[in-house]
């Protein structure tokens, strides 16, 4: 566990790379960051936010924002569950059935109070998570016996030159320490016109960060 403690705390480089965040505390290390999760029970956490207001005009153009996210959500799961995943791996919308099973003791996945982990916000350099944050995440994380969280924050598109591409922000979480002990930008494969292999690119990504396809 120490190893992987060393292994989360490092961010990607390569496709996924991006400019200096005064909010990131994260340092490059090549190859797959994430390698340590394989062998972890982990939970996968619905997409939360779709930011608005990019210069390509992607986002504005969705009419329902909800239904992309759960898009996102299922390119997500795919990409993981073809690298072997599919067992150990608890994804959103198993997620959400399990919270709403025992939605006495269990907060919606979907609906957690997680601006704060935005890239545009304000917080903690140590990755401590506040309340009620921190408290949802032991609750989702219990229902399965697990320790990590996968948390796709906020989904944005990104002018690159005359074309464009997904971004997802995401971050690992120990919830059993209330930490995030990783994020990055995951960045998908730019295209002159919104579709669905922009999402799919990105996740793609993220899955690369894991296990190899």
């Amino acid at each position: 566990m120490r190893r992987f403690a060393l292994i989360t705390c490092v961010a990607l480089v390569a496709a996924c790379s991006r400019g200096p965040d005064p909010n990131s505390q994260v340092a490059p290390l090549p190859n797959r960051p994430l390698a340590g999760l394989a062998g972890q029970q982990v939970i996968v956490l619905p997409v939360h936010y779709l930011r608005p207001g990019d210069s390509l005009g992607w986002a504005a153009a969705v009419e329902r924002p909800r239904q992309l996210l759960s898009d996102v959500d299922d390119e997500i799961a795919f990409a993981l569950e073809e690298r072997g995943f599919r067992t150990r791996w608890v994804f959103p919308e198993q997620l959400v059935r399990s919270a709403q099973r025992n939605a006495a003791h269990s907060p919606d996945p979907r609906a957690l109070a997680a601006e704060g982990l935005r890239p545009l916000a304000r917080r903690r350099s140590d990755g401590q998570l506040g309340e009620p944050l921190a408290s949802q995440l032991r609750a989702l994380v219990a229902l399965h016996g697990a320790r990590y969280a996968l948390f796709p924050v906020e989904l944005r598109f990104e002018k690159i030159g005359g074309a464009g591409r997904a971004v997802l922000h995401v971050l690992l979480i120990d919830a059993r320490l209330s930490r995030a002990t990783w994020g990055a930008d995951v960045h998908g494969d730019t295209a002159s016109t919104y579709g669905r292999g922009s999402i799919a690119s990105a996740a793609n990504n993220l899955a690369n960060l894991i296990a190899a396809p």
